[in-house]
């Protein structure tokens, strides 16, 4: 065989071929396990002995030559493929637009929260939502016999009855504590689950912000004066706050918090049920009893303590009448913000 026609002809094919396609059709016709390389390489036994050396070393430098001619062709086709004149493509025609997220309006609720109290000395914390049974209620002074510790009102797991998924953030409150001595600082956002019938006000599964602060000399005016703080941030500095006696196991005193209805503001409308408040979380000075759960010595530190819903928040920010618009993923509404 003439290795020096067979060398044009490869040549001549490689200049013709105008895509990467009919450049590996060629690849695969010369260099291919079948192609025209492995035949001449395997006609060489058939030759006269002193011929085999020199035939051997020209189809060695055809192949040579070949994968260097390939390679050259393959870098000009690949750099004319970027070129407007071989793209099938008008390229007057407007690009497609990337579609950009945004922040759902529950983590953005979370965030603006966290940022305000953070401006206050507050660090944020996070906690794990499988809770021990001690850390969300009996840590919490929250009794044996109290109701939501019934299995009813509690997600129990079921092959460890001492886990639980946490009702609220309050556990980190336990372990900040166990964790740090005094003076501290904390929020705690987080989601939480209760066993409730989902409705427009009600979730099995929904988010929180706990805070708290410990120290010495720490007093009522003082929540008073960081909660006051908050809601105007939030909402506006016109709104007006107002603290009424409640009950909760792990504060004492205990405070129910309402603003001032942000529609009809204070004077009554239906959106407040004609009273012209709205609640907004539940506060008060930390038990003494949850500061011997956690070794702090109750007549030197004081401390107090909040708890609040997002999705609450959220929906008097926005005046939305639906908690379950926040997590039916429908772009219509999550747009809006």
């Amino acid at each position: 065989m003439d290795i020096n026609l067979i060398q044009a002809q490869i040549e001549a094919d490689l200049s013709n071929a105008g895509s990467l396609q009919a450049l590996e059709e060629l690849r695969v016709k010369y260099l291919g396990r079948k192609g025209l390389i492995a035949e001449l390489t395997s006609s060489i036994p058939a030759l006269a002995v002193e011929d085999r050396g020199n035939f051997g070393k020209e189809v060695n430098a055809l192949k040579s030559r070949l994968l260097s001619l390939i390679h050259e062709k393959e870098k000009s086709l690949a750099g004319d493929s970027g070129k407007a004149g071989n793209v099938d493509v008008d390229i007057g025609m407007p690009g497609i637009a990337a579609v950009l997220g945004s922040t759902h309006p529950i983590t953005g609720i979370i965030d603006e929260i966290c940022t305000i109290f953070s401006r206050m000395g507050f660090s944020v914390l996070e906690g794990p939502e499988v809770e021990t049974e001690y850390n969300n209620f009996t840590g919490l002074n929250i009794p044996s016999e109290h109701p939501s510790r019934d299995a009813f009102d509690t997600f129990y797991l079921e092959n460890y009855p001492k886990l639980l998924l946490r009702s609220h953030t309050s556990p980190v409150q336990v372990r900040a504590m166990k964790a740090h001595k005094p003076p501290l600082a904390v929020v705690v956002p987080g989601r939480v689950y209760r066993p409730d019938a989902v409705d427009a006000s009600h979730l099995f599964m929904f988010h929180q912000v706990e805070g708290f602060l410990v120290d010495e000399n720490i007093r009522f005016s003082d929540l008073k004066g960081t909660l006051e703080f908050f809601v105007k941030s939030v909402f506006s500095s016109d709104i007006k706050m107002r603290f009424r006696p409640h009950f909760f196991p792990f504060t004492e005193p205990s405070a129910e918090v309402d603003i001032s209805c942000l529609i009809c503001k204070g004077k009554g409308c239906s959106a407040c049920g004609k009273k012209g408040w709205l609640e907004i979380l539940g506060a008060g000075m930390i038990h003494p009893n949850v500061f011997k759960q956690v070794g702090y010595d109750q007549k030197k530190y004081t401390g107090f303590a909040f708890g609040m819903g997002i999705e609450r928040i959220a929906m008097l920010k926005y005046g939305i009448n639906d908690i379950r618009l926040f997590f039916e993923n429908d772009l219509r509404f999550l747009k809006q913000f």
